[in-house]
């Protein structure tokens, strides 16, 4: 094949790659698009055949509606006690576990990390009867605690900051223990800093993950006082005799996941290099 050829097939190929990356982000586009198009409906326009997109005009009735049925400044403090908290905990353990893990030499090592590794493979569904009795039998139920415990280990979290470290050349760490380090400064001064991407490329998986979840703080909640965002959503699927009215929990919606999504718009960039730094595709 000659080189021309083989130039107009690498083109054809990147185009082709191109045209479909378009294509799936648009559909996955298409979902917050029309979300943000019906929560700007006037409530007294319903959603038609015609007119599932646009009304022709807007109006804010649904989001101040929202807002008012929903004590959404509680379920925000809740949301940023529960998400925060868990990321605080998982820092340490996660940091100090890959640590021991990439540093150290001890009996069972190697079965050690193979079990932590083994929950990724867990559903989070299979554990909820057992996390739940637990919760209850430590009297924790319908608190904050109980939403974060389960998650203070991360398996991710201590395989991700264990590849990290191991990437750590040898002769800094030498180096550093012929200086008088002791394993203190070694971490702090020696792994951490060129592990900063990885731990922040996992941090951001953990706080978009916790602000979305769902189920686990749904079966142990059961007032206000300790709900979350996500599952202060659910009256808004139960107005109605017919369902949830789509315009008004497209605003909740929004209310929710806005932050994140303004986060994200504002620090992409850095999103973005912190996963390609880290390795995580």
């Amino acid at each position: 094949m000659s080189r021309k050829n083989k130039e107009i097939k690498r083109k054809l190929s990147s185009l082709t790659i191109s045209i479909i990356t378009i294509v799936v982000s648009l559909l996955w586009a298409s979902a917050i698009l029309w979300a943000i198009a019906a929560s700007f409906r006037p409530p007294n326009i319903p959603i038609g055949r015609g007119s599932s997109w646009f009304a022709g005009s807007f109006s804010f009735a649904n989001y101040i509606r929202a807002w008012h049925m929903a004590p959404f400044l509680l379920y925000y403090r809740n949301t940023v006690i529960v998400v925060f908290g868990i990321l605080a905990v998982q820092v340490v353990t996660a940091v100090f576990a890959g640590f021991a893990f990439a540093n150290y030499e001890f009996v069972g090592k190697k079965w050690l990390l193979f079990f932590i590794l083994l929950q990724l493979m867990i559903p989070t569904t299979a554990l909820l009867v057992p996390n739940f009795a637990t919760i209850r039998h430590l009297g924790l139920y319908d608190t904050l605690l109980a939403i974060m415990l389960p998650y203070f280990g991360s398996a991710f979290g201590t395989f991700l900051m264990r590849q990290a470290f191991l990437e750590v050349p040898y002769e800094l760490v030498e180096a550093a223990i012929i200086d008088g380090c002791n394993w203190r400064q070694l971490l702090q001064h020696v792994y951490l800093p060129p592990a900063i991407p990885s731990l922040t490329a996992f941090a951001i998986s953990s706080v978009t993950w916790h602000w979305n979840e769902f189920l686990w703080p749904l079966v142990v909640t059961a007032s206000n006082k300790s709900r979350v965002l996500t599952v202060g959503l659910v009256r808004f699927t139960q107005l109605g005799e017919i369902g949830a009215q789509w315009p008004l929990l497209a605003a909740a919606t929004l209310i929710v996941v806005g932050p994140l999504l303004i986060a994200f718009l504002v620090f992409q960039k850095r999103f973005i290099n912190s996963f390609l730094y880290s390795g995580i595709k």
